[in-house]
């Protein structure tokens, strides 16, 4: 009977000129993860001794408590060392942001968008569609449609000014995040707001706001001076509004401030695409 062998990086491999272990039954020999994205090596044919060296490499850098980079700069390390120890690149894969996008369209609903088609469906999480990133976890989008029953909206100058709209926005969002822990503060700020003409004639607004949550690392300390507040997250959310069918569609992106600052490009195509549409019966 045919069995599995995992290579421990800490252990003398056979001593072989080469080894091949089946892709059906080949697990991940190593990982080497650096947030928020996180790089995986995996082994089809390669020499012994180019496996040594590598391996060597890998549990150096991961071993280092300080190691920390840029995606890209992950990125251009592993290539390198592929290219000093003479494996293949292909033999390399390696998580990013985006690898081109996919189009999501709710024809029962009147909406669609496009999302980077390595993010997953989140199914119960309260919104009528949700995304997320599978690697930086808090980096999601999703999209709400208010109620025909409660609400009757014309145009979304309803909502006034973009000005105004990012107010209400931001309102919404602050009442969202609401806490009820102790020493918990939020400190937000409207980064701007816009308004636009899509391709379909239709005006939507646009409007990206920057919220940061503080926690005291001693809440219940009695002396202020116990009470050191530490910065939890710090996050850019930005909405695309629009109407259609008598109600208001918010397509919402949620992203840490660091992770914003490599993917803005990315994130600029989803708000982009997003577009509302007349429903048929």
């Amino acid at each position: 009977m045919a069995t599995n062998t995992v290579f421990d990086p800490l252990l003398p491999l056979p001593r072989r000129s080469a080894f091949l272990v089946p892709t059906a039954m080949r697990p991940p020999t190593t990982t080497l993860s650096s947030s928020p994205k996180m790089l995986r090596l995996t082994h089809s044919l390669i020499p012994l001794s180019t496996s040594n060296r590598c391996l060597k490499i890998l549990c150096k850098l991961q071993s280092t408590t300080a190691f920390a980079a840029s995606k890209r700069n992950m990125i251009a390390a592993i290539c390198s060392i592929c290219i000093a120890s003479h494996i293949p690149v292909q033999n390399i894969a390696f998580a990013q942001p985006s690898v081109g996008f996919r189009e999501y369209i709710d024809t029962f609903d009147g909406y669609s968008f496009k999302y980077p088609q390595n993010w997953i469906q989140v199914r119960g999480a309260g919104a009528d569609i949700f995304f997320r990133d599978p690697f930086v976890l808090d980096e999601n989008l999703s999209v709400d449609i208010s109620s025909p029953s409660s609400s009757s909206y014309k145009s979304i100058e309803d909502l006034g000014p973009p000005q105004e709209a990012g107010k209400k926005i931001l309102k919404q969002y602050l009442i969202e995040f609401m806490s009820t822990r102790l020493g918990v503060r939020r400190e937000s700020n409207i980064l701007s707001t816009s308004s636009r003409v899509a391709d379909d004639g239709k005006l939507y607004y646009q409007v990206e706001v920057n919220i940061k949550s503080y926690a005291n690392n001693n809440e219940l300390a009695v002396m202020p001076q116990d009470r050191i507040a530490r910065l939890e997250w710090d996050r850019r959310y930005l909405s695309v509004l629009g109407v259609e069918n008598n109600r208001l569609y918010e397509l919402r992106l949620q992203t840490p401030e660091k992770v914003f600052q490599e993917e803005e490009s990315d994130i600029r195509q989803v708000m982009d695409s997003f577009r509302v549409s007349k429903i048929t019966a």
